[in-house]
């Protein structure tokens, strides 16, 4: 999906950019850049008091945010001599 697909791209790009991160490193920062540009727009929306679909797509983000974060970031870093 590009961007001109996406409702909200300002933070869904990186959200799907994030998402096809396979170097444990980059997607460490990924996330936080992520995290800040959802946290900036929530930020907005509160100010602007409206926001109801993007505020679910918000959440469907951040709970993909923590799926990554469970399972990729938060587990060890298995190598390959590890799996011998």
């Amino acid at each position: 999906m590009g961007d001109e697909e996406l409702k909200y791209p300002k933070w869904q790009a990186p959200v799907q950019d994030l998402i096809l991160e396979f170097d444990r490193e980059k997607l460490s920062e990924k996330v936080r850049r992520v995290e800040s540009l959802i946290s900036d727009r929530l930020q907005q929306l509160g100010q602007e008091g409206n926001g109801g679909g993007e505020l679910q797509a918000i959440d469907d983000a951040l709970r993909t945010l923590r799926i990554i974060k469970r399972d990729t970031l938060d587990r060890p870093h298995r190598t390959e001599t590890d799996r011998d």
